[in-house]
């Protein structure tokens, strides 16, 4: 058996740590544990779409749906767009970043990502033999570089990820910026607005604009389904038909699928997750400012960036010691461009918020 040289060389993906391997571990009650690590809505899912899936269990015998059309009709309302704009992916955003490398990328070709930022994005494109060039994120002042993705274009770039906000910063890229790289380059601009609801802005008039831009969305944080994995595309009529061309035809499944019809109808259910997804961050964001061996980025996304240094911790050690206590929070030790001594902290409900920041601040106390 021959594996491919490019997956030995490849590092796994490090994914957030679920509350049933912490019960286990730490001999915890499950329903006990805070989990503030992998950037989910706490509140659950629309109870439509939960009742719509449920009515559905006794049709998991046939095959889904394969155009999708009415769910693409309720994605461009919502994202204030057309239809022919549109792709769906099953497995998140993800699947639409592994579309886009089977479409765009050729062996050889470079791909651009400003770290820190989101890791899958090389996790998906090097399997396809892409080259990842790196921009930078200033964390001086939480802003992308924009002379540092400039510079690193050349005339084997196929690809440019920019994500805003950004994850792990929870930084906004200001549209004029995002503008200022479409202008410069042929290459593909991805725009990852996963976080996209908590945020001030959006870029989809940029579509109409510019032929060479994508933005990636994802029902996984606002919208509630994390757990159906369900992601869509952004783009001009041409690159989305050439996507679906390499899409798998039955990704989507039928419990996602109606999941996803009943939470874009779900109007009331979106507004309130996004307001209580802020109230928490800004709750967050303002106890941990009080808390001088910590510092806080201002973040426009549902989770802060927090860099622990003067506390005498790293992050893995705060990590375990708060793991011990019940509490997930992100270990960013695995971003490229951040050192040990930052962690990532999701939104909670105000409940899980408030026992976190009393824990949190039990464990700092403990140390100094």
């Amino acid at each position: 058996m021959e594996i491919r040289e490019i997956v030995k060389e490849l590092d796994s993906y490090v994914p957030g740590i679920s509350q049933e391997e912490i019960a286990k571990e730490f001999n915890l009650d499950k329903n006990e544990i805070i989990k503030l690590g992998s950037n989910e809505s706490p509140w659950g899912s629309s109870k439509k779409a939960i009742d719509a899936i449920w009515k559905n269990l006794n049709q998991l015998n046939r095959y889904p749906e394969t155009n999708l059309e009415d769910l693409k009709e309720l994605i461009a309302d919502y994202s204030n767009t057309k239809t022919e704009n549109v792709i769906v992916g099953g497995d998140g955003a993800d699947e639409i970043i592994d579309i886009l490398a089977k479409t765009f990328i050729e062996d050889g070709d470079e791909f651009i990502v400003s770290i820190p930022t989101y890791t899958y994005y090389e996790f998906g494109l090097k399997p396809y033999g892409a080259v990842p060039v790196y921009g930078r994120w200033d964390l001086s002042n939480n802003s992308l570089d924009v002379s540092s993705v400039l510079e690193a274009i050349s005339d084997k770039t196929k690809m440019i990820f920019l994500c805003s906000p950004n994850n792990p910063t929870g930084g906004v890229i200001p549209k004029e910026n995002i503008e200022r790289i479409l202008k410069e380059t042929d290459a593909l601009v991805v725009v990852d607005e996963a976080y996209v609801e908590y945020s001030d802005e959006d870029n989809v008039d940029l579509i109409g604009k510019y032929s060479n831009i994508c933005i990636l969305r994802t029902m996984s944080k606002a919208l509630g389904l994390a757990g159906l994995r369900i992601g869509y595309g952004l783009s001009n009529p041409t690159a989305i038909e050439f996507m679906h061309r390499v899409k798998p035809i039955f990704s989507l499944t039928r419990p996602s699928y109606m999941g996803a019809l009943e939470t874009f109808k779900d109007n009331e259910f979106i507004e309130e997750s996004i307001r209580k997804g802020i109230e928490s961050r800004d709750y967050l964001y303002g106890e941990i400012l009080k808390i001088p061996v910590l510092h806080v980025f201002k973040s426009k996304s549902n989770f802060i960036l927090i860099n622990i240094e003067k506390s005498g911790l790293t992050a893995t050690e705060l990590s375990r010691k708060l793991l011990k206590k019940g509490v997930i929070v992100r270990d960013c030790s695995s971003f490229q461009g951040l050192d040990e001594y930052w962690i990532r902290v999701s939104i909670g409900t105000l409940n899980d918020d408030k026992r976190f920041i009393n824990i949190l601040k039990d464990v700092l106390l403990i140390e100094i």
